[in-house]
């Protein structure tokens, strides 16, 4: 796993001369780190970013930024941040330390958002003490919202994470639904229940991982894995709200999560469609493009349409894209249409539809 201070935008906050002076030691050790200091402390220095008033800049830098170490009391810290933190899906992360660099705290955001690596990381920089509070972490058990996170999957409902964790350290016995085998290898199997029904009338929490849509009870997390590829023919210019309203219903007609969409597929000619890019923005997933010569190559085509097979010289673009991006041979969804627009989904070939 690559470390959090490696990757992450950080913001060190500091108020008196001793916590600057920490600040700096630890901006030099960080690839990527914002020291803001407080002017009491002087404003003359290079290389630094300078506040009057420590709860308007916080307010205005909280979210531009992964995680945030402040150096000086953590009852400050609460106070400031208290009117800022909406969930722990979103917060960045959030570490709190003595100016004399003995303890490191996380505060906020510790599984997720990472403040626990945040944490562990700078005290092995400056050889501080890490404070962890996480029960998980401090029981020594699975963290649920990490090994989401370090298996690409989108977590839904994260108010289910309190059951599962509680399950956990309770040591109850616990629904799991894993049938791509993304996270069963990580959680202690003497502790899963396969079967369905008996969990559910025993009311156990669980693990449901897969890209369909069931009625499923609150205490049972849904997980969803990259697992879905749209494949998506259409008109000139045509507008991605269109194109979106399609897809989403699609995806609803068919019991299917938007959520595990892991790219779009379409022919090389409307690389340049706005609508398109656009679409892919939204969903935060990359927008592939095929060749008609190998769109032309897939011969498992279930729906071939003349007129495309005239201006393109192909049967498909929509259900061969998403053939193709999928490495599969079959489709999940066959073709859907508006008068502007077709889609296609299919199952990344890596994950079975058991």
């Amino acid at each position: 796993m690559i470390d959090f201070i490696k990757t992450a935008h950080l913001a060190i906050w500091a108020l008196t001369p001793g916590g600057a002076a920490l600040g700096r030691k630890i901006a030099g050790m960080l690839p990527d780190a914002d020291l803001y200091l407080s002017r009491k402390c002087g404003d003359r220095e290079t290389g630094c970013l300078f506040f009057s008033h420590l709860a308007d800049a916080v307010t205005k830098k909280f979210s531009g930024y992964d995680g945030h170490l402040f150096i000086m009391s953590t009852g400050i810290v609460i106070r400031v941040l208290a009117p800022l933190i909406l969930h722990k899906t979103i917060d960045p992360a959030v570490v709190v330390m003595d100016e004399a660099g003995r303890y490191i705290i996380s505060l906020l955001a510790g599984h997720i958002g990472g403040a626990n690596r945040l944490t562990k990381e700078v005290a092995a920089l400056i050889r501080a003490e890490p404070v962890i509070t996480t029960a998980t972490d401090v029981n020594r058990m699975p963290s649920i919202d990490i090994l989401a996170g370090q298996r690409d999957l989108a977590i839904e409902n994260p108010g289910a994470i309190r059951h599962v964790s509680m399950s956990f350290l309770k040591g109850d016995r616990i629904y799991l639904h894993d049938p791509y085998r993304l996270m069963i290898d990580a959680l202690p199997r003497k502790s899963m229940v396969a079967d369905r029904q008996t969990a559910f009338q025993k009311g156990l929490a669980g693990i449901f991982i897969d890209d369909r849509v069931l009625d499923l009870p609150d205490q049972i997390l849904v997980l969803r894995p990259k697992s879905l590829v749209v494949g998506i023919g259409c008109n000139r210019h045509t507008p991605m709200t269109e194109m979106r309203h399609l897809l989403l219903n699609t995806f609803k007609e068919s019991n299917l999560s938007p959520a595990s969409v892991a790219c779009f597929a379409s022919v090389d000619i409307k690389a340049d469609e706005k609508g398109l890019l656009a679409l892919g923005r939204s969903f935060k997933c990359p927008v592939l493009f095929f060749s008609k010569k190998e769109l032309g190559e897939v011969t498992t085509i279930e729906h071939p349409s003349a007129v495309v097979e005239k201006h393109l010289g192909v049967k498909s673009v929509c259900e061969a894209a998403a053939i193709l991006a999928a490495q599969n041979s079959h489709l999940t969804v066959p073709k859907q249409k508006t008068p502007n627009v077709t889609v296609s989904i299919a199952r990344k070939s890596f994950i079975s539809s058991a």
